[in-house]
């Protein structure tokens, strides 16, 4: 029986298998998931319908299961047709969960070109899909070491 809150059967077996440095995509639904993901990353998709799941949601979850020391996210271009004035609001929900788990770190953002580039790595091994419809609520995670 799993003592936290992530239960879904292969983001747990993907996560168990991953490492330090290792990358997990939290992909709204308008995220490209098919063709954005590095070359050893398992799709997850969990976007039954618009909004169900968010991305918060499965940030708090996969927290629960495992140490993290850096969040990304995709950030907006000021040229973009969809850029929003100041940070999405959906980043405020990230900042209170990153508080609520004692995270001693704030959001880095990526530029959204940038942020691709770091998906496309080797180091991503997960994208987890979501139906989260909020613009530029994407994250990359990084995994961290666990601490005795």
């Amino acid at each position: 029986m799993l003592n936290h809150n992530l239960i879904h059967p292969k983001i747990n077996e993907v996560l168990g298998r991953a490492g330090h440095h290792a990358k997990i995509l939290i992909a709204d639904g308008h995220y490209p998931a098919s063709t954005k993901k590095g070359p050893n990353a398992e799709l997850v998709s969990l976007n039954l319908a618009p909004g169900v799941v968010n991305c918060t949601q499965v940030l708090e979850a996969i927290l629960s299961a495992v140490p993290i020391d850096c969040v990304n996210t995709m950030m907006y271009e000021e040229s973009d047709p969809y850029t929003l004035e100041g940070d999405p609001p959906v980043w405020a929900e990230y900042r209170a969960v990153l508080k609520k788990a004692g995270l001693p770190f704030d959001l880095a953002p990526i530029k959204k070109w940038d942020f691709y580039d770091a998906v496309a790595t080797a180091d991503h091994v997960l994208t987890v899909q979501t139906g989260d419809m909020q613009r530029f609520a994407n994250l990359l995670l990084s995994i961290g070491v666990r601490m005795a």
